[in-house]
């Protein structure tokens, strides 16, 4: 198991995206009178309609189409900024959002994108300066307080993003992301029955909503309930099958099933697509302790370990690890350390084996 804030990264506010896309400044079309801009207008249109089947490389071609006719179309680069970011290529993302407001100084909706795309690539001051910009505009927006919710969980200001969810969730208490976040935030805080009533809550508002699945899931898991757990985190996997977390996440409720052979196969899986996770590693070496092969089991702990001291039991697993390998003054010195950092398994190991 893990916590939600290291597998569930919060969710990105594509509600206003949504719902933005396919706004166009009226003064362009009933202002444009020469063949570019009706022929770039006609591109446009049918890359918002790529965009909405999910095809982003063609909406991106559509796009370039439209700007080639008409190189001051803002709401072109606004787009296929989207299409970009969607493909995961947040610079060009960025470079066409710099465009869209470079063309139109008050194109609020590209601001509010650009505020999105700078947050994940940690320019915080810039995602803030975005977000305080279009404040007076978006001050009854409901995804505009999720949205400034989630750049203060990366500035580490918790009770006032705790304070834009709520806001959030005054506006529209039926908002599923909103719901999911604040429950993150509950469950960092261990207050573990307000996370489960939220994650519940964003699971019956919005069916797709794959972290909340995956985060109720967890809320089980802690309860030792495994079978209902997987049955959630299977449906967070339905809608998202190569999450690398939710992947993990299985393997570790597979690990607690007794199917190590098939944890071991989602979890090599998971660290193949993020190495970077702490989590993962330690449920590796979670499989070789099951599989008494403390020596790949105390690389992986490590490796876990180097990665993110904060997962839990880290030390209590490998000092478990360092007694199944026979060095029981390794195993309680690392157990010592577990003590220290809070991990009551480490304490409870300590206890029985250490004098």
């Amino acid at each position: 198991m893990a916590p939600i804030t290291s597998h569930t990264p919060f969710r990105n506010s594509t509600f206003v995206i949504q719902y933005s896309l396919f706004i166009i400044h009226c003064s362009l079309f009933f202002a444009c009178s020469n063949s570019d801009k009706d022929e770039s207008a006609l591109f446009f249109q049918r890359g918002n309609v790529s965009f909405k089947t999910g095809e982003y490389r063609q909406a991106i071609r559509f796009y370039n189409e439209a700007i080639e006719k008409n190189p001051d179309f803002a709401d072109a680069y606004n787009n296929r900024g989207l299409a970009q970011y969607r493909l995961g290529d947040l610079q060009a993302a960025l470079a066409d959002y710099d465009r869209a407001v470079d063309k139109d100084a008050e194109f609020w909706q590209a601001y509010f994108n650009r505020a999105e795309v700078r947050s994940d690539l940690n320019d915080l001051k810039g995602s803030s300066d975005d977000l305080t910009k279009i404040q007076p505009v978006y001050r009854d927006s409901t995804y505009y307080y999720v949205r400034l919710g989630n750049l203060q969980v990366k500035q580490n200001r918790l009770s006032s993003a705790q304070a834009a969810y709520e806001k959030a969730l005054a506006l529209d208490p039926k908002n599923a992301e909103a719901l999911t976040n604040r429950g993150v935030l509950y469950f960092n805080q261990k207050q573990f029955d307000l996370a489960k009533t939220d994650f519940q809550q964003a699971t019956q508002v919005d069916p797709k909503q794959h972290f909340a699945f995956n985060n109720l899931g967890q809320i089980l898991s802690r309860e030792k309930k495994y079978v209902e757990a997987l049955k959630l985190t299977d449906k967070a996997l339905a809608l998202q099958p190569t999450q690398p977390y939710y992947l993990n996440n299985k393997g570790y409720l597979l690990l607690q099933t007794n199917r190590p052979d098939d944890a071991l196969k989602l979890i090599q899986q998971s660290i193949k697509l993020d190495d970077q996770n702490g989590w993962a590693h330690r449920n590796l070496g979670l499989y070789y302790i099951a599989k008494n092969q403390p020596a790949q089991a105390i690389a992986a702990l490590k490796e876990a370990e180097r990665l993110d001291a904060s997962v839990e039991n880290v030390y209590a697993y490998l000092g478990q690890a360092y007694q199944q390998a026979g060095d029981v003054t390794q195993a309680c010195q690392t157990w010592k350390i577990g003590v220290n950092a809070g991990d009551e398994l480490a304490k409870e190991q300590t206890a029985r084996f250490c004098r």
